[in-house]
C-alpha cells in the first residue's frame, strides 16, 4: 500500500529530519508511529499526503509509483475541523462535493453511514451540538468518504477525557475490522498504540534512519483485558523505557 525508499528530507541545509529512511506497509494493516515531539511524524505524514516533496528517495502508493499523491489519502486531523455554518449531514458530504458529486446525491449516499458511525438523528445537528467524541465520529466519516485506502490519524483522540478516548478507540477499531482499510496512526500514547496496531514504528534516533518496528503480540478480535498479559506490560514498560530515554537525550 505504501513505501518509502531511501527517503531523505528536510528543512533547509544540514537540517535533515530523514535521512535515507525506507519502510512498507502492507494493505490492510493498521500501524502507529510514536515518537517524542519533533522526531518526525507530522513529517512523514506530510509526505505521504504529497503536501512535501523529499529531497531524495522515492515513495510509492499502492499501484502507482512515484506517482500523484496528494488527494490520494484520507486525512484526519488531532483537530476535527468540522466546518461550524454546516451540519453533521453537510460536514460528512464535504469530500463528495469536491469531487464533484451534487448536494442530493451526497445526501443519499451519507445517509446509511450515520447510522453505521452511531450518528443517526444527528444529521441536522451544528458542530457546537455535539461533544468531542462524536465530532471525531464526523471527522472520521468525512475521512472514510474520501475514498482513498489508506488512512492517516494523526492523533485523533488526543484531545478527548479518558473515558471518552477509550471508548473512541474500541469504535475505530470495530469501523477499521469491518472495512478493513488500511490506517496509518500517530500517538503518543503507548497504551492506545499496542491496543490498535498490528506493527508498531518507533521513531528515535535524529534525523531518522530507520524506524524500531514492534511486532503487536495480540490476535484479533482483541479487548482491553489483553493488554494486562504479562508481555505486553513488559512491552509497554520497554516502550516507555525507549520514549523517556529519547526525552532525557
Amino acid at each position: 500500500m505504501l513505501a518509502f525508499e531511501n527517503v531523505t528530507f528536510g528543512y533547509g541545509a544540514n537540517h535533515n529530519i530523514l535521512d535515507g529512511l525506507s519502510f512498507k506497509v502492507q494493505t490492510g494493516e493498521f500501524i502507529s508511529i510514536v515518537g517524542v515531539s519533533g522526531s518526525g511524524k507530522s513529517t512523514i505524514f506530510r509526505l505521504v499526503t504529497g503536501l512535501d516533496e523529499p529531497s531524495a528517495g522515492s515513495i510509492s502508493l499502492g499501484d502507482n509509483p512515484n506517482g500523484q499523491r496528494l488527494g490520494k489519502v484520507g486525512y484526519m486531523p488531532q483537530q476535527d475541523l468540522l466546518l461550524p455554518w454546516r451540519t453533521v449531514l453537510e460536514n460528512a458530504c464535504l469530500p463528495l462535493e469536491i469531487t464533484g458529486m451534487n448536494k442530493k446525491s451526497a445526501h443519499e449516499q451519507v445517509m446509511p453511514f450515520l447510522h453505521e458511525f452511531g450518528l443517526a438523528g444527528t444529521e441536522n445537528n451544528y458542530p457546537n451540538e455535539l461533544s468531542g467524541g462524536m465530532k471525531q465520529r464526523v471527522a472520521f466519516l468525512r475521512a472514510v468518504l474520501s475514498g482513498n485506502p489508506l488512512l492517516l490519524l494523526d492523533e485523533p483522540f488526543s484531545a478527548l477525557d479518558a473515558i471518552t478516548k477509550l471508548s473512541m478507540q474500541e469504535w475505530l477499531i470495530d469501523r477499521w475490522e469491518k472495512r478493513t482499510a488500511t490506517v496509518l496512526f500517530i500517538t503518543h500514547d503507548v497504551e492506545e498504540a499496542l491496543f490498535l496496531s498490528d506493527r508498531i514504528f518507533m521513531l528515535r534516533n535524529k534525523p531518522v534512519t530507520a524506524f524500531e518496528e514492534i511486532e503487536v503480540p495480540l490476535v484479533r478480535p482483541r479487548s482491553r483485558d489483553d493488554l494486562h498479559r504479562p508481555d505486553i506490560l513488559q512491552l509497554k514498560e520497554q516502550l516507555l523505557r525507549t520514549l523517556r530515554d529519547e526525552v532525557a537525550q
